[in-house]
Order: C-alpha cells, then sequence, then structure tokens
C-alpha cells in the first residue's frame, strides 16, 4: 500500500462519516428541522442564478495499490485516460496553475467528456501540527467545518453568537470544576456543588438556545439539492481534505459555500459534536481489537514524533477540547496560503481563476504556523507490545524507514508491490496459498504518514490452528530472501504491469485525478514530484531492493505489536529462536 492507497483507505476509514445513500456528508442534529419560512439558500448566494442541474456520475472508490512512479508515467503519457491517443499532451502542458496573493494554490485540468467537475481542497494541516493535550484538534474541527458558517446553517446569526460565546465560556468553566474536582480525589462541598450545578443549569439553558437557531445539514443540502456528489473530508497525520463533484454549472455556488466556509466557519453544536467524535473513537479505537492493536503499536513505534499519536486523538484530551482552543488551531493553520484547490472536469480556466479570484482571494493569508521541529531518533532496539482482547490473533510489525524525497522512499514502493500487491505477491502465495499460515496478509509503506520519516509494516491474521509466531517466522523468511535472493526483472516487471493496470482504472474519474494533484502538490510542495521521481523509481534495480532490505530490515529496527485472544490466556509469543539475531 503506497501513499494513494493509505491517505485514501485508511485515514478517511478513521476520520470520516459518509452518507452512503446520497453520497453526501450529513450532520444529524435534534435541531433538523423543516421551516418554510427559512431560506436555504442563505443572502450569500442569492445573486446567483442558475440552469437546471445536470446529472451528476458518481464514481466509485477504488482500492488498487498505486506508486509514484506509475502516476507520472500514466499521467505523462495522458490525463483523458478513457480518450488515450499518440499525441495526447503531457501533465505539464494539461494542468493550470496558478497561486493567488494571498498564498493559495489552484491546479484546474479541462475535461470535456461530461458537464462536471471534481474539487479536491487539500489543507498542509493534520494531526502532526497539534499540541501536547490538544490531540485529535484536527479531526474535531474537520467534524464542525460541516456545521456551517454565519450565513449558512443558522436562522439568525446576529442573535446566535452571543449565545455560543457565553455558552462556550460556561461549558468550560463548568467542565474546569469538574476535572479539578476529580484530580482532588474529594466529594464537592456544598458550595462548590451548588456552583456546579448553577453552571449545569446555564449550559442546558443555553444549548437549548443555540438549538433554536440551528439549520442541520444546510451545507450538504445545498449541494444536493444542486447536483452534488461524494460532499465529504477526511483528516490524516499530514492533511486534512475536502471534496464535492457537482455539475459545472454550479461552480458559482460551490465557490461561495467554501469560501464562505474557509473565511467564516461557525463551531455551531460544538460539545454535541466533541461527544460524537468521542463515540468514534470508542468505536474505532477502544472497542475494535485492530484499532486498539494499531494505535497501541504506533505508539511505541514512535516515542517523539507525533505520528505516534492517533489523528482521532486521546480520549482525555478530546474531553477538554474548547471552542476557544478549536478556533484558534483554525486561525493559525486552514488560511488559504496552507490549501491547494484542485479542480478536474468541464471548467474554462480563464473563468474559474476569475471567479475563485473574486471569492477565495478576498481571504487575508494565515500567519506562518509553528515549525515541527520533532525527529524520531533512532530506535535501539525491538519493542514488542501486545494487546489483549477478545477477538482472533493478529500481528503487526514495523520497520522505521525515511519518508517522501528519500531516494529509498521509492525503492520500498516497489518492495511494498512486491510482497502483498495481488494473489501472486511472494507473501500472500507463501502464507495463504501454499503454506495455509494466515487467512490474510498486507503491507503498507507509508505508515501512518508520508512527509515525515515513517514505518513500512507488514500485518497478518493467522489461519487455525496456526499461530501468531508461525506466521511472524514466515514473514521474516521472505523479508530475509529479499536480502539474500535478487528480485527477478520478470518479477519486476510484473509488478509495474499490475500496478499500471490499476493506476489505469483509479484515474478515469475526475475526482481521482483531482486528488492526485492537490496531493503531491500539498505532501511535496509540488504536484511535479511525480513527474520528477518518474527516473529514480524506474531505476530501481534487484541490486537496491537487497540494499534496502538489508539496511532497514533488522531487528534492532522493528517493532511488533500482537493482538491477544483475552480469554486464551497465553502471553505474547516470543521470537523463534532463529530469528534472535537477525
Amino acid at each position: 500500500m503506497t501513499i494513494r492507497q493509505s491517505l485514501a483507505s485508511r485515514e478517511a476509514c478513521l476520520a470520516t462519516r459518509k452518507t452512503e445513500d446520497s453520497g453526501l456528508r450529513t450532520e444529524s442534529s435534534s435541531s433538523d428541522r423543516s421551516d418554510p419560512t427559512h431560506t436555504t439558500q442563505s443572502t450569500v448566494f442569492a445573486t446567483l442564478s442558475y440552469s437546471a442541474p445536470h446529472t451528476a456520475r458518481r464514481s466509485s472508490p477504488k482500492s488498487s495499490r498505486v506508486t509514484v512512479f506509475l502516476l507520472a508515467v500514466a499521467l505523462s503519457r495522458s490525463l483523458d485516460l478513457d480518450l488515450l491517443h499518440a499525441a495526447s499532451p503531457s501533465l505539464a502542458e494539461r494542468v493550470t496553475e496558478h497561486k493567488l496573493a494571498n498564498g493559495l494554490t489552484v491546479l484546474m485540468v479541462e475535461r470535456h467528456q461530461t458537464p462536471v467537475v471534481s474539487i479536491n481542497i487539500t489543507f498542509a494541516v493534520g494531526g502532526i501540527n497539534e499540541q501536547v493535550g490538544q490531540t485529535g484538534l484536527a479531526h474535531l474541527y474537520e467534524h464542525m467545518a460541516f456545521k456551517g458558517t454565519r450565513t449558512v446553517g443558522t436562522r439568525d446569526y446576529e442573535k446566535e453568537k452571543p449565545i455560543l460565546e457565553e455558552l462556550g465560556r460556561v461549558g468550560t468553566e463548568l467542565e474546569q470544576r469538574q476535572r479539578d474536582m476529580a484530580k482532588q480525589g474529594r466529594a464537592a462541598t456544598a458550595e462548590e456543588q451548588a456552583a456546579i450545578d448553577t453552571l449545569q443549569n446555564r449550559f442546558a439553558e443555553l444549548q437549548s438556545q443555540a438549538s433554536q437557531y440551528v439549520v442541520g445539514n444546510e451545507m450538504a443540502l445545498l449541494y444536493q439539492r444542486h447536483g452534488g456528489v461524494g460532499f465529504n473530508a477526511s483528516t490524516g497525520k499530514d492533511l486534512t481534505r475536502y471534496t464535492i463533484s457537482l455539475p459545472a454549472n454550479r461552480l458559482p455556488l460551490w465557490a461561495a459555500i467554501e469560501a464562505d466556509r474557509m473565511a467564516n466557519p461557525v463551531l455551531r453544536e460544538f460539545y454535541k459534536e466533541r461527544g460524537v467524535v468521542m463515540e468514534e473513537r470508542r468505536l474505532r479505537n477502544d472497542d475494535s481489537p485492530n484499532g486498539l492493536l494499531f494505535e497501541t503499536f504506533t505508539s511505541a513505534a514512535f516515542r517523539a514524533h507525533g505520528y505516534g499519536v492517533p489523528t482521532i486523538g486521546w480520549g482525555s484530551d478530546i474531553l477538554s477540547l474548547t471552542p476557544v482552543a478549536t478556533e484558534a488551531f483554525f486561525k493559525t493553520h486552514y488560511g488559504p496560503n496552507r490549501a491547494t484547490i484542485a479542480l478536474v472536469g468541464d471548467i474554462d480556466p480563464k473563468e474559474v481563476l476569475a471567479l475563485i479570484e473574486s471569492t477565495f482571494g478576498k481571504i487575508p493569508a494565515a500567519p506562518a504556523s509553528p515549525s515541527l521541529v520533532t525527529v524520531e531518533p533512532e530506535q535501539r532496539g525491538e519493542r514488542r507490545v501486545e494487546v489483549e482482547f477478545d477477538a482472533e490473533p493478529s500481528i503487526v510489525i514495523g520497520y522505521h524507514k525515511p519518508g517522501l524525497g528519500h531516494p529509498d522512499d521509492d525503492v520500498f514502493d516497489v518492495i511494498d508491490a512486491v510482497l502483498t500487491d495481488g494473489l501472486t505477491s511472494r507473501l500472500h502465495t507463501k502464507l495463504v496459498r501454499e503454506r495455509r499460515l494466515a487467512a490474510s496478509v498486507n503491507s503498507d509503506a507509508n505508515y501512518p504518514g508520508v512527509r515525515a520519516p515513517n514505518l513500512f509494516i507488514v500485518t497478518a491474521t493467522p489461519l487455525a490452528p496456526h499461530t501468531v509466531a508461525e506466521v511472524e517466522a514466515a514473514i521474516y523468511e521472505e523479508l530475509e530472501r529479499l536480502k539474500q535472493e535478487p528480485v527477478s526483472p520478470k518479477e519486476l516487471e510484473k509488478v509495474i504491469n499490475n500496478l499500471d493496470a490499476d493506476l489505469v482504472r483509479a484515474l478515469r474519474s475526475n475526482s481521482g485525478l483531482a486528488s492526485q494533484l492537490a496531493l503531491y502538490q500539498t505532501v511535496a510542495g509540488d504536484w511535479r514530484y511525480v513527474l520528477k521521481s518518474r527516473d529514480k523509481i524506474a531505476a530501481v534495480t534487484p541490486a537496491d531492493v537487497q540494499r534496502v532490505a538489508a539496511q532497514y530490515f533488522t531487528k534492532s529496527n522493528r517493532t511488533v505489536g500482537v493482538l491477544v485472544k483475552k480469554e486464551i490466556g497465553k502471553s505474547m509469543a516470543a521470537v523463534p529462536a532463529s530469528e534472535a539475531t537477525q
């Protein structure tokens, strides 16, 4: 699993909620109500005129494994993958790039086959930008960004604003008093309890008052009424992304909504949404065997760097997040100078730029974000952790490796494909098909992020009656084989061909191409990275694979996490004796 799949599946799965029937992201709310007197198209959009929307086609998600090289090959040959021909312009010729005075980067590609445009807004902010005690802020803000603005999601913002401000003050004071009492480990005095009761009553009153002004899901419904699909978002370690596909003649509506959301978000229903995030954490981490295993494993692998902190945040931190802290995080990190907008579809770049200049161009740039200075120190010995859970055993093995831009990172993409890409890959062939040791086996070349040094991981689930120890030993055998035996040119060619075919299928959609352009512009600083790295990845040789495997796949550089079935009561299996000196 390389950069594209890592971000598309792992991070999106962790931090998004989707409405399956419409493709639109919606926020459930007790305040949702039908009000015939409320104008769903707010005044900010009142001057826009629209013709009847075209029917937007909804593209199905792809989970194929893709490398930077393959992206470069396919895109440099042709961006219109469904209309390949010898005279297709190159990627550099097809992408229109523009940077606004406020730092916003805009990337555009014309595709006129259907009257639809897909848009991806990617911010260079994620979990690694959070401070100690405020983990989960990036993910929480992603949720709050769907609550609306001063003009969307409210019946009367001028009346709503003072209520929200007092609600934030009262909620913060109430929770601080409750935390202080819990730390002291004693019952509250009559006077203290009276103060807490007063705050609780006022908090409930303000919650009720604020709910009267909420128009639930208005942003999603606006898009839905005008043919929008795929309205969603995701938060990862390195970035936050917002997506939508809609009829091309609805671009003025999109620009008005998203510029307003970038400039004037309102953190309404904050405490309710924070509770939703807490439930999400319980579901996907605390009460999930795999979620808890990966959280424990990752925090063991990274002792210093922010990659060791779960994107969703630690439970105690989530419960202590405040509206003030969340708004401060937004103002620090979500300015236009931290964003890339990629648009692919039936567009006229000149008209789109004029539209974006007139809407997003008015938003002032945010101040420079604090530098990320923490570097994960070299690991000097194997780390092993176990998680007890009433579930079938599984294992995850990780090795520290360089991040995006390092020459060896390209080699890991090749190793990833050789080991687990497809039914004929090495680990699947040996562990699943031939020896029947494992029910499944996978790998990921960029876990849990891409911008900083990260991990190459291998995960597997034993097939009963085989044990985790047997599977672990078999994985090490295949990693050792990479060191000792050169990968055959035929095998490398097969891997490249398979991934190339996957890429062609994946990038047929406008949304897929928009995603890739915004992704590499954000994580690499230049979407042309896919072209610059083409020669390097194409030049990966069997000797490179052997060298990288020997350098990084060592015992002292690895972290192992094992899920132990609690009812069995067995401790984690020791490393096989044959691997003790690996």
